[in-house]
């Protein structure tokens, strides 16, 4: 048995990751999947530091190397940091995933200037600082992943047209900065749930009872399932991926 194991590593080993939003949720998900496979993780949180030692002290009692980074992704300077400080720890950086996200549920009409800059800054703004600053320290192999949505593109919600409107931009972003970075052997891509259990979304809410019977599996995703497919895009097997928006969302769409 010790022979098959050695002869089949982890795919992430020797890689380090930097996931935003990583406390709860489908950020959490990802942050165990990719410690699991290998990598060494760091991740970002806000405003729910139990959590984030939650995570962090089961990636390590599994045996993997975690650091929990206390970063607003609507602060540019707190999110510059938290690359530096990922890269000081861990001596490098290969794997970002922009996975903080928020989102407002309102009529168009209704939807404050307010609500809509800090959408703007959480989803646009940090996702641009957290990639312009993680890519300086990549090589070749490494990736970008942005967690979108699928209301961008594929299935409208009412009630989350600004939401739409941030995640919208990351999937442009994402086609332009794969001819970017691609000539460096970095790939990028956008991963978007469709609906998927958290704590802000959760299975059973009046929401979920409108949205699941149009599903195809009948059932709302669960966050390890976007987490396996991240995972996927994060490993060498996913090379020749780029500029995609690949799209996870139960056959809502179908």
């Amino acid at each position: 048995m010790s022979n098959v194991i050695s002869s089949h590593p982890l795919p992430l080993a020797g890689k380090t990751a930097l996931v935003t939003g990583g406390s709860r949720s489908i950020g959490a998900a990802i942050a165990k999947r990719l410690a699991a496979d290998g990598a060494q993780v760091a991740f970002t949180y806000n405003g729910s530091p139990k959590l984030a030692e939650e995570v962090a002290i089961e990636i390590e009692s599994a045996g993997g190397r975690a650091l929990a980074i206390q970063a607003n992704a609507a602060d540019p300077e707190a999110v510059r940091a938290a690359v530096a400080k990922t890269v000081e720890a861990f001596g490098g950086l290969d794997i970002l995933v922009n996975n903080a996200g928020i989102g407002v549920f309102s009529q168009f009409e209704e939807t404050s200037f307010e609500d809509y800059q800090k959408m703007l800054a959480v989803n646009v703004t940090g996702v641009f600082v957290a990639t312009q600053e993680a890519v300086r320290h990549m090589q070749a192999g490494g990736r970008v992943i942005h967690i979108a949505s699928s209301v961008t593109k594929y299935a409208g919600v009412p009630g989350l047209a600004a939401y739409s409107l941030t995640k919208g931009a990351v999937a442009g972003f994402n086609r332009s900065l794969a001819h970017d970075l691609g000539p460096r052997g970095i790939t990028v891509n956008s991963v978007h749930p469709g609906p998927v259990n958290t704590d802000m979304n959760p299975a059973d809410s009046e929401v979920a009872q409108l949205l699941t019977p149009r599903m195809a599996v009948g059932r709302y995703g669960e966050p390890h399932e976007i987490a396996s497919l991240v995972a996927f895009i994060a490993s060498p097997q996913a090379s020749f991926i780029t500029g995609a928006d690949i799209l996870a969302d139960g056959g809502l769409t179908s």
